[in-house]
């Protein structure tokens, strides 16, 4: 069974989203390159409105022909308050496996919005502020990457199902009917392993085409399901790396940034009880009654069940054993949540259907003007069930491709990261991403302690613990999707990290020694309380206020008071201190706090 990582709802309603969907005419404006590892490139300037407002900023989109009926979409802007020809290139990616990436640009961090007229409105936190985005729909069949072109329709599982010759869609799905990717199962990965070779390609592909982006390195984001896609890909592009290979050009990485992601499935699963249960969480909120309590901690740990199958599992290496170890303990440890509580996993403060993030996005990609606009070949999905399906075969979800050792290979060399965590996410809860920190285990991280994250307006929204380049950050009032309930303190974070600086002020460049450590507390032990759980259903027609931390004002013609930039010189830092040349006892933990 897949979880649906970065997908703000259930399968069962994933048919709603598709209220105008049609057959999508092949574009034929696209300009072609040769990138880099022979891949050849198809893109179009994206015009002015379409997400970014600004006209002096451009955009592009296309896409990367990475193998024969594989063609991985990308959607790039350049920096707003920097020269895009100097300014860093960050790749952002979502999760699933199966989740557009098209949920980061509209629903978090890129350059718009959509309000819940079909109207693109401006995020003044848009991580493009700071840096050069690119947006990449991975692997092949997620968003509006494609295989082959087909008419058809989505069953209720969103399922493509193409039409013979001369066929018409039945009359219960003529909503859905319209131009998909075929849904052959050989035409994508089935697995984080073999997807890697796909994202490298299409790096490959984009930085060749576009050299006046391309420093030859890039900074990486991702979340969710990203636990897995983050160390596995970056690994994967220092092992090509190595090889010379002719044609391709080597590729740095300088950062990685995972939110709320899924790593080890063994903590990822424990955490569920660890939320739930004891320790529980900072919201004082109490989710089961004893019994359930005994039922979730027997299925996790009672012979034969989730613990003992995710062992066998990683000692067999099959696919089966591996699928079924999924299929239980999603069923009897992750489940009980969504059965018992009726709350959303990606936000526990909100009771089912949860109007946040904004999900008005997926009908306004599927209207012709904006499919014309960025020249896609098929309609826009959000999830696919093909990728879904495929990786539920091989039960990739409950397998650990080795995430912990990967990130600490890309920490010896040189390399930051950046894990960070909203604290009202369950699907993969703060608890878990810190008990992965403490897996990583890099130097001097048991001498560093959580401090406050500071930001311009004041308030502290996080706390942070940081040890050299490695860091955890615990994002208060934030559900899966962090940069969309604290925007400030994502944009902040973010600017922070690709820049070396410390997370927890932005005064202190990271030495490359290493020779930094947060001086704090052990733990984070802030405790939010249930002030801002709601008890009721929230109106589909509401707002959300990150002032409030919760539920706003209700929808107006747009959302122009969104636009207003609050961040009153978030980005200015005072002058970094370097911490080079201070004194060996920082390299005994006594850093700074």
């Amino acid at each position: 069974m897949v979880r649906y990582f970065a997908v703000p709802f259930l399968l069962a309603g994933v048919i709603s989203q598709y209220v105008t969907a049609q057959f999508v005419p092949a574009p034929r404006d696209l300009k072609t390159k040769l990138g880099f590892a022979n891949v050849t490139v198809r893109y179009k300037e994206v015009p002015t409105g379409i997400c970014e407002l600004d006209p002096n900023v451009k955009s592009y989109s296309g896409y990367a022909d990475v193998e024969e009926d594989q063609h991985i979409f990308f959607w790039f802007f350049e920096a707003r308050e920097k020269d895009p020809t100097t300014a860093p290139l960050t790749v952002w990616i979502n999760g699933g496996p199966g989740s557009t990436s098209m949920i980061g640009l509209f629903q978090e961090l890129g350059p718009c919005g959509v309000d819940n007229k079909g109207k693109v409105y401006n995020n003044p936190y848009s991580w493009s502020t700071v840096s050069n985005m690119l947006f990449i729909d991975q692997p092949t069949m997620v968003g509006f990457s494609y295989s082959i072109p087909v008419p058809g329709y989505l069953d209720e599982y969103g399922a493509v199902n193409p039409l013979h010759p001369g066929g018409s869609c039945p009359e219960n799905a003529t909503d859905t009917c319209g131009t998909w990717s075929a849904p052959d199962p050989d035409l994508t990965a089935n697995s984080t392993v073999k997807g890697a070779p796909t994202f490298w390609k299409a790096l490959q592909g984009f930085m060749g085409a576009f050299p006046e982006y391309s420093r030859g390195s890039f900074h990486f984001a991702t979340e969710s399901y990203g636990g897995h896609y983050g160390p596995v890909y970056n690994a994967y592009i220092e092992e090509q790396n190595a090889k010379n290979i002719p044609g391709a050009t080597k590729i740095k990485l300088e950062t990685v940034l995972i939110g709320n992601g899924w790593f080890d499935p063994l903590i990822g699963y424990t955490a569920y009880y660890n939320y739930t249960v004891y320790p529980g969480n900072t919201y004082d909120y109490a989710f089961y009654n004893a019994t359930t309590e005994q039922q979730v901690y027997n299925s996790l740990f009672g012979k034969g069940n989730c613990t003992d199958q995710l062992h066998a599992c990683k000692t067999t290496n099959s696919d089966q054993i591996c699928s079924d170890a999924d299929n239980f303990c999603a069923e009897y440890v992750e489940f009980p949540y969504d059965t018992v509580s009726g709350r959303d996993e990606y936000d526990m403060r909100e009771l089912t259907p949860d109007p946040f993030p904004y999900d008005f996005f997926a009908d306004y990609l599927n209207t012709p003007s904006v499919l014309s606009a960025i020249g896609a070949f098929t309609n826009f999905t959000e999830f696919s069930a093909t990728v879904g399906d495929n990786f539920a075969a091989t039960g990739d979800d409950a397998r650990d491709p080795n995430t912990a050792a990967d990130l600490r290979s890309l920490l010896e060399a040189g390399v930051t990261v950046a894990l960070y965590a909203g604290d009202a996410d369950y699907i993969c809860n703060w608890l878990g991403v810190e008990a992965v920190a403490a897996q990583i285990n890099p130097p001097r991280w048991t001498k560093a302690g959580y401090v406050n994250l500071t930001t311009s307006d004041g308030i502290v929204h996080a706390q942070v613990k940081q040890a050299g380049k490695f860091s955890f950050t615990r994002v208060f009032q934030a559900g899966h999707e962090v940069p969309f309930y604290q925007p400030l303190t994502a944009l902040t974070m973010f600017d922070r990290a690709i820049n070396g600086y410390d997370l927890a002020t932005g005064r202190h460049v990271i030495p490359e020694n290493g020779c930094f450590v947060t001086k704090g507390t052990e733990r984070s032990l802030y405790r939010e309380g249930n002030a801002t759980v709601q008890f009721e259903v929230t109106p589909a027609n509401l707002t959300y206020d990150p002032a409030l931390n919760g539920p706003g004002a209700p929808w107006k013609a747009s959302a122009r008071r969104w636009a207003r930039d609050v961040r009153r010189g978030s980005l200015e830092r005072r002058k970094a201190r370097t911490l080079e040349g201070r004194g060996g006892g920082l390299c005994d933990g006594e850093g700074w706090s």
